[in-house]
């Protein structure tokens, strides 16, 4: 799988694309009018197997600064914008932030294609969706077990969590999802989040201070050894 990374508008988001061949998704595309085409170019020169050709932008959640160009896409490829039914309650607010400051470029009128937990989306890779509601209520992760590689938005960073303090926030739903359903991933599995920097589950385990309930755990468990019942049943 070859990822790509690009960091879009005021906010620093972090927008992916993850491809096999000439085969792609796109994971939370945040791009201003006057970025996009940053992107663009990418799909038809720049990767390193030739031309990619985007079957699905996946959306982790739909605050404005991670699908600002999700309209733009859908409609210049065609291709279906998978977003959990929770986040059309994110969409409404977004629309009353984004007329306050004078956002230009957000269209959320894109036709959205419903997820679920569990559901496996396949595009020459396969993405376990996994829901992480906290940081807004319909919150989701993609997983791509193959490839050891986890997208988890604005779920979880390198070093801290995902921000509960916005409307709709519940830090603890937020904590549940990531102890019950992500540190419980192979600890080498590549975490990719909406800012920052990359981490891995097994960094995050020894480093991240929110996750203190869990380090603390005795010495002799090791979460590798612990069956994800919730990811892979």
């Amino acid at each position: 799988m070859e990822i790509k990374r690009f960091t879009c508008n005021y906010l620093s988001e972090n927008c992916y694309v993850a491809s096999v061949g000439s085969r792609g998704v796109i994971v939370d595309p945040g791009f201003l009018e006057d970025e996009v085409g940053e992107l663009y170019d990418y799909l038809e020169n720049g990767a390193s197997d030739g031309p990619v050709v985007p079957e699905a932008v996946l959306l982790t959640h739909s605050h404005f600064d991670h699908m600002l160009a999700a309209k733009a896409l859908q409609d210049r490829y065609d291709i279906p914008v998978y977003m959990h039914p929770d986040e059309k309650i994110t969409l409404q607010l977004d629309s009353k932030y984004v007329a306050k400051e004078n956002i230009r470029g957000f269209q959320p009128d894109f036709r959205p294609t419903p997820v679920t937990d569990g559901q496996m989306l396949c595009f020459g890779m396969q993405f376990r969706v996994i829901s992480t509601p906290g940081h807004t209520p319909g919150g989701v992760c993609y997983y791509e077990e193959k490839a050891g590689v986890l997208f988890s938005g604005d779920t979880l960073f390198a070093g801290t969590i995902g921000r509960t303090d916005l409307e709709y926030g519940d830090y603890d739903s937020l904590i549940r999802s990531i102890m019950e359903k992500l540190i419980l991933l192979p600890g080498g599995t590549e975490v990719y989040p909406g800012h920052g920097r990359p981490t891995t589950i097994a960094s995050e385990r020894v480093n991240n201070p929110f996750l203190e309930p869990f380090n603390e755990e005795p010495e002799d468990f090791d979460p590798d050894d612990v069956e994800p019942v919730i990811i892979h049943g």
